[in-house]
């Protein structure tokens, strides 16, 4: 029997973080530095597994700030570009960060991401944070007086309220208030779903290039090759969510099935092991309709997830959760600083997800495949489109300007192979209304 309400004492704090990925452990140790009193609920005890190892360069400074770096090199495999492989072209297209337009972020990390989320989760910790693992909190109050009252479970089945000044949901996908106030939608312009494992005894590229990301185009979508430190290679097929439907076999026979679609990815896999079952994951692209409120914010997969083409989960995760810890400062100690904070917080984390949303919603037109395959630099618009896939999306840059070029030859390239660029166009659009159809 539950205990009533009335019996439950409330735990006091200034600010508590929900959930403890990049986002939350980010934001709690910025907010642990500052002196506030701070308390992250996670659900999962860690290390635990996740996806998503790929870093961007412009993920290392973060990384300084926090004061993880050297823990994160150490972890780490250097990833200094990627690498493009389409069945529809005779080529591979290869690009490295150093030629991006700034040339001081050569290089980023791919990691194992149980390891990378326990170092930034007890990087809060040494921060002065304090940390409860194994607590799933399942209601959220917004009192009239203010603040936020948190209940949660423990492992132990014990129920605990926490009283809170401010709170920040970094719930990632379990997206407790967009879950909780019914502003959660999938995103009208995008679908996609995912299947992946971690594989020993991949051939992966020599040299400089063993810790490159690779990216496989074949019918269904786009793979995923991402060496790792131990010598694992995790590989995924991200596709429409209809191709998933047409699984007869257990995930992992799924996998391979899928894998034998792509005949270059099947190469260097033809030595390899899965190493434990597949995993999949359903149609996971969505936003909220708001980011923040009064005594709240959404900081990274909690608010809005769109798709790990270009690796930039954790990047915008972390980002978001810097432009949140000024707003949470700025509402505990200079209210009448609060709302330039929460603009520049809103504008900031919407300015990344549309940037990269207008790409990773063309990633299988034909037009944008053939733009990969064969990069040119006229303008210095290669240049342009490596710092946007560094991660350089944040700061005013000439980049901006050389972006919009690329966004009208791209078009320019559909006008005139305008039968293939429309077949695309309404495969995707057709590919959307299915996935809407099936959540209704």
């Amino acid at each position: 029997m539950l205990d009533s309400p009335a019996a439950i004492p409330e735990l006091l704090t200034d600010v508590l973080v929900v959930g403890g990925g990049p986002a939350g452990s980010t934001i709690a140790a910025l907010l642990a530095a500052r002196g506030e009193h701070v308390v992250l609920l996670e659900k999962d005890r860690h290390p635990r597994f996740h996806i998503g190892e790929s870093l961007l360069p412009h993920n290392l400074p973060l990384f300084e700030q926090l004061g993880v770096a050297a823990d994160i090199e150490r972890i780490g495999m250097r990833k200094y570009g990627a690498e493009f492989v389409s069945i529809y072209h005779d080529r591979q297209s290869g690009f490295e960060f150093a030629n991006a337009w700034d040339k001081g972020f050569p290089y980023a990390y791919q990691v194992r991401r149980s390891e990378f989320d326990h170092i930034l989760l007890k990087n809060a910790a040494a921060k002065g944070a304090t940390i409860i693992e194994e607590c799933r909190v399942t209601e959220v109050a917004f009192p009239a007086d203010g603040g936020a009252l948190a209940t949660g479970r423990t492992a132990d089945g014990q129920v605990r309220r926490w009283r809170a000044k401010f709170l920040v949901d970094a719930s990632g996908r379990d997206t407790l208030l967009a879950s909780q106030f019914d502003i959660k939608h999938r995103n009208p312009k995008h679908a996609s779903a995912a299947i992946f494992g971690h594989f020993t005894g991949a051939q992966r590229g020599s040299g400089k290039a063993e810790g490159n990301i690779v990216l496989f185009w074949f019918d269904h979508g786009w793979f995923w090759f991402i060496p790792l430190a131990d010598g694992t290679t995790s590989v995924g097929a991200v596709c429409r969510p209809a191709y998933f439907k047409s699984r007869k076999t257990d995930l992992s026979a799924f996998l391979m099935e899928t894998i034998a679609l792509c005949p270059p990815l099947e190469k260097r896999l033809e030595h390899a092991q899965l190493v434990a079952p597949a995993t999949g994951t359903g149609n996971y692209s969505y936003r909220s309709r708001r980011m923040m409120g009064k005594d709240y914010i959404m900081v990274g997969d909690a608010y809005a997830f769109i798709d790990p083409m270009f690796s930039t989960g954790v990047y915008v995760a972390m980002s978001s959760a810097f432009f949140g810890a000024d707003v949470v400062s700025a509402c505990l100690h200079e209210p009448k600083k609060a709302p330039r904070a929460f603009r520049i917080f809103d504008a900031q984390v919407r300015r990344a997800l549309d940037a990269y949303s207008w790409y990773i919603y063309r990633i299988n037109a034909p037009e944008f495949r053939t733009m990969m395959m064969t990069p040119r630099n006229p303008f210095r618009l290669q240049e342009a489109l490596l710092a946007l896939l560094a991660g350089d999306v944040f700061r005013p840059s000439p980049i901006h300007a050389r972006l919009i070029v690329f966004k009208l030859i791209y078009f320019l390239s559909c006008l005139r192979r305008f039968k293939s660029s429309f077949l695309a166009w309404r495969q995707r659009r057709a590919n959307i209304r299915a996935s809407a159809s099936e959540a209704t």
